[in-house]
């Protein structure tokens, strides 16, 4: 082997750990993309989470008030309903 080509040789490892280093470097790039990427994911997971909790309270609440109602809906009908008799008999009564 000659020195032209060893020359050629060594030039030729030079490109290649220059081409490595790049590639290195832009694999270095690429996960630190992912990395922030994971993190949006991450902190748009746990918003999610969050808003569900809150949305699963709010229809727990719900739920609440819907059985609030129908217990006073039981009662106060049939008050109505007594008071519109009491009142009609009443009618017939002044009537007669």
């Amino acid at each position: 082997m000659n020195d032209e080509e060893s020359t050629k040789i060594v030039a030729l490892l030079e490109e290649i750990r220059a081409g490595q280093t790049q590639q290195l470097a832009n694999q270095l790039e690429g996960l630190e993309l992912q990395r922030k990427q994971f993190a949006v994911i991450q902190e748009q997971a746990a918003r999610a989470e969050r808003i569900q909790q809150k949305a699963e309270l709010l229809q727990d609440r719900g739920a609440t008030l819907v059985l609030g109602a129908r217990k006073a809906f039981l009662v106060i009908v049939p008050v109505i309903v007594v008071l519109i008799l009491y009142l009609s008999w009443l009618l017939v009564r002044i009537r007669h």
